[in-house]
């Protein structure tokens, strides 16, 4: 994937510093789906203002986009961060790199998906879900409904999630962490490596599973998508639907203004328009199937299931505390 070079003269001697007129993106967000709603923007603004975007492909990219905002807080160069998740910008908000926003998203937005000091907002989730092979699974009734299941021995070796480390997976389990506790899921997390396949990504745990690898495993929504867009003979399901079960995770896309941006009002009005529902709605239109959080979306993504889904209640700002210390303690177990 191209990677869209960004060309500052901001620092250099001698060189005028950009207008307000331009706005500096940071964005995790895959730049395929990402660079044709910046330049929407510009459009909307008749060319008026210009997106000037960085991407980082690897896959540490969100990580690697973080610890530049960090490193270039005292004079930074990014405006606004479009994270496709949610635990790092969390990190960036207890660090006060963020500024307050007032955004426009109305009172119906979901509990727990806006920053509770203003500081970023959620928009497009994805969702923590199981991919099965149907092949190798052919009863309906047999299908693995919990992320639990990765424990059981009846499926050692036929299951698979992603080394938890960063990404969604990371995500996931810090989560699991403050609704179960410490200990409860540094255990869950033990046994996994015991009974299920480790590997480096959920995009190798989706394709594991539709090629035939391993029969099921845990990754994220837009991954599991593919493969069944592709015609695999694969099934989505979503995870702890029961009562006594904690519901199904939702990660969202994040957007925050970065304190002491140098361009806060070009900066603001891009964070609004990206999380207006109609972006929404292009993100759950595209390759990745993105689940709208407004009440006001129109198209619903075809990743959803025909039933209700019951979601995870999620506090993301607990689930990120402590979170250098948390990381270093699951850094021992998947070593």
């Amino acid at each position: 994937m191209a990677v869209l070079v960004v060309l500052s003269l901001i620092g250099l001697p001698g060189c005028v510093g950009r207008s307000e007129s331009d706005v500096v993106v940071y964005s995790a967000l895959d730049q395929e789906f990402a660079q044709p709603i910046l330049s929407s923007f510009e459009r909307s603004t008749e060319n008026k203002t210009t997106v000037i975007g960085k991407f980082d492909v690897e896959s540490t990219k969100t990580v690697g986009l973080v610890n530049l905002i960090i490193a270039e807080q005292d004079r930074p160069s990014c405006d606004l961060f479009w994270n496709n998740e949610i635990m790092h910008t969390v990190r960036l908000q207890k660090l006060g790199l963020l500024e307050k926003h007032s955004w426009q998203v109305g009172a119906s937005h979901p509990p727990g998906m806006m920053a509770s000091d203003g500081t970023w907002c959620g928009f497009a989730a994805r969702a923590r879900v199981l991919i099965i092979n149907k092949k190798l699974i052919d009863n309906p009734d047999d299908y693995p409904t919990s992320v639990s299941d990765l424990t059981d021995p009846k499926w050692k070796d036929q299951c698979a999630m992603a080394r938890p480390l960063f990404g969604t997976t990371a995500t996931h389990f810090a989560v699991l962490r403050e609704i179960n506790g410490k200990e409860k899921t540094i255990n869950q997390l033990k046994a996994i490596t015991a009974n299920a396949k480790i590997l480096s990504g959920n995009k190798q745990v989706a394709m594991s599973v539709s090629a035939g690898t391993i029969a099921w495993g845990l990754t994220d929504t837009d991954d599991a998508i593919i493969e069944k867009d592709q015609g695999r003979n694969v099934a989505i399901v979503f995870p702890d639907q029961q009562p006594d079960q904690p519901g199904t995770l939702r990660i969202p896309n994040t957007i925050a203004i970065i304190k002491n941006a140098q361009h806060p009002v070009a900066a603001a009005t891009l964070a609004d328009f990206l999380v207006r529902p109609e972006t929404e709605d292009r993100l759950a239109m595209g390759n990745s199937a993105q689940m709208p959080l407004s009440r006001k979306s129109k198209f619903p993504p075809r990743v959803l299931p025909s039933e209700p889904v019951r979601w995870m209640n999620v506090d993301f700002e607990k689930a990120a505390n402590d979170w250098e210390a948390w990381a270093e303690e699951i850094q021992t177990i998947f070593e």
